[in-house]
């Protein structure tokens, strides 16, 4: 049988990337309210590359690192690294020193260092590293949360409107189902209901969709089944012209396996299965396109689709099409 990894990367580092305010503003409030949030947060990573560079463990770490300006027009960094191993690793605050004197080195302004841990030790927390030699002292502190001690705050994790209360509920169901498949389908399913009664707009429930997805991977067949349950369930709903689920299958590629009569493609790949499906929204929108527009969309480029299917979304009329389509030939 082949063994499902749960994805934990990838979740949260695109979630951290999309959601960086909600993140701070969920895990560290006191961070949050010392930065000057009309200075958009640049995103540094080719200098956290620089960092972690010549890292030669082969455990799996989730790291960011952003410049942000402070309310007194200070300018600093934040250096956000999130544990997701299992066991509890003794290098960690030695790290997590080591990260934030060489992020200090690169351009000598102050780094905050934060610590999410995602294990299933409630004993291991790990928040200073430093030692005393002679007349010589040295110690970082770092603020740390703990995943698990969620596990406690259900209901309020369930009533948030937070991107990161869904996120913690996916990592512990995903840790607590690494040998139950059939529960952890159960559980993403029910994570994926509640985002439709949330207030969420429909880009954060797409994205929310797909860090659920991602993270609680299942064996081919569950997922299928997931599947059927999410389309027989919008179509008990009033869905918007495109509903997230479909919005998410496109993204993901998984046209060719929907039952909603998504236009297929699968000679061509999953671009000639983008585009066909894009065309057949439009035409759901405003009827027949004529065959000048659709040329142009079976030009666009892969990343001109995935814009497009974005945009089209917010399309009044054929001329918002045609306005958007002459501006990015």
């Amino acid at each position: 049988m082949t063994e499902i990894t749960a994805n934990y990367d990838e979740p949260w580092k695109e979630a951290i990337s999309d959601y960086f305010p909600e993140f701070l503003t969920f895990f560290f409030p006191k961070v949050y309210h010392l930065i000057d949030w009309t200075k958009k947060p640049i995103s540094l990573e080719q200098q956290l590359q620089k960092i972690t560079a010549d890292s030669q463990d082969s455990k799996r770490f989730v790291d960011k690192l952003f410049k942000v300006w402070l309310k007194d027009n200070q300018i600093i960094w934040i250096l956000i690294h999130i544990e997701v191993q299992s066991q509890q690793d003794y290098d960690f605050a030695q790290r997590m020193y080591i990260y934030n004197y060489r992020a200090f080195d690169l351009h000598l302004k102050p780094v905050i260092s934060l610590a999410i841990l995602g294990d299933e030790s409630p004993s291991w927390r790990p928040n200073f590293y430093g030692y005393n030699l002679g007349d010589c002292t040295v110690k970082l502190e770092f603020p740390t949360v703990k995943l698990l001690d969620y596990s406690s705050q259900w209901q309020e994790l369930e009533s948030s409107t937070n991107p990161f209360a869904m996120m913690i509920m996916a990592h512990l169901k995903t840790k607590a189902t690494t040998s139950n498949l059939t529960e952890r389908e159960q559980w993403k399913w029910l994570l994926i209901r509640s985002l439709y009664d949330k207030s969420y707009s429909k880009l954060q429930i797409v994205k929310l969709f797909k860090f659920i997805d991602a993270m609680m991977t299942l064996s081919d067949q569950l997922q299928q089944s997931l599947n059927q349950k999410i389309i027989t369930y919008e179509e008990g709903k009033t869905m918007p012209l495109i509903s997230p689920f479909e919005q998410w299958a496109m993204d993901r590629g998984m046209e060719k396996g929907m039952e909603k009569g998504i236009q297929q493609g699968i000679q061509q790949g999953i671009q000639q299965e983008r585009t066909n499906f894009i065309l057949r929204l439009l035409t759901r929108k405003f009827g027949k396109i004529l065959p000048e527009l659709e040329t142009k969309i079976t030009q666009l480029s892969s990343i001109s689709l995935e814009h497009l299917s974005e945009e089209l979304l917010d399309f009044n009329s054929i001329n918002d099409l045609i306005n958007w389509l002459n501006n990015n030939e």
